[in-house]
């Protein structure tokens, strides 16, 4: 004669190990219990409590869930939420901004991703894959001679470029080496550049292969996954990873 109700506070940025360390005495509660589960690129903890009514069991998991984020802290993109670009799109609506993207080797996931969102679109301006070197040599000639297409210059370029091409508030850039060919040891298969750029600062930041990368897929998603972050960290007035210029 119980009701069991479930919270879901979703993580990016933080790896499941680490994150249980940080909660692991909530994690040994017996009503309501916590547990970390690993998803890819990301992760998720599982509140749970069982009682009498549904009130009275979504009141013994609200202590815990605030507890939880309050640990985790900016590692939190969202409780009970759906994906990270869906907290994206919400955060946009609400601030009333409005965002373009400029893809390279993540060949419109972004913008994909985006778009799967419903309301997408009274906040996603344009979507543009500059997948070719001849595409980014609207890019200054110079810039690519001396710094390569995969570099931090090209990312900026790119987020500060379809920013003012949509007229939009934020760009979004992003260009790398998702593989499995095309590495070389000063830029292996897996290293990836974004940008986001708010007309007034720009930050970069380097995602490096972090020891094996496994394919194609999960470095193109771990791309999306990363740069959906820094749009969600600065809606949320977060530090945005990687450095202002």
């Amino acid at each position: 004669q119980a009701v069991i109700v479930s919270r879901m506070v979703r993580v990016f940025g933080i790896g499941e190990g680490a994150a249980e360390e940080k909660i692991r005495d909530l994690t040994e509660g017996a009503n309501p219990t916590a547990a970390t589960y690993a998803k890819e690129n990301e992760m998720f903890v599982r509140i749970t409590a069982k009682a009498a009514t549904e009130q009275e069991a979504a009141a013994l998991c609200e202590p815990v869930v605030r507890e939880v984020c309050a640990r985790l802290g900016e590692f939190v993109y969202g409780v009970d939420v759906e994906s990270l670009e869906e907290v994206v799109v919400h955060g946009l609506q609400e601030k009333g901004l409005h965002l373009a993207t400029a893809e390279s080797c993540t060949g419109g996931l972004v913008a994909k991703r985006l778009t799967d969102v419903p309301g997408a679109s009274e906040v996603f301006e344009m979507g543009a894959v500059t997948y070719s070197n001849d595409v980014k040599s609207m890019l200054p000639a110079e810039m690519l001679e001396e710094y390569g297409a995969v570099s931090e210059p090209v990312a900026r370029a790119m987020a500060e470029g379809v920013r003012k091409k949509a007229g939009a508030s934020l760009g979004l850039g992003i260009t790398g080496l998702a593989g499995p060919g095309g590495g070389t040891p000063e830029k292996p298969v897996g290293l990836v550049y974004m940008a986001l750029s708010d007309g007034t600062h720009t930050w970069v930041r380097r995602m490096d292969p972090p020891g094996r990368v496994k394919n194609r897929t999960w470095v193109r998603d771990r791309a999306a996954h990363y740069a959906l972050d820094m749009v969600r960290r600065y809606l949320a007035g977060l530090p945005v990873e990687g450095h202002a210029v």
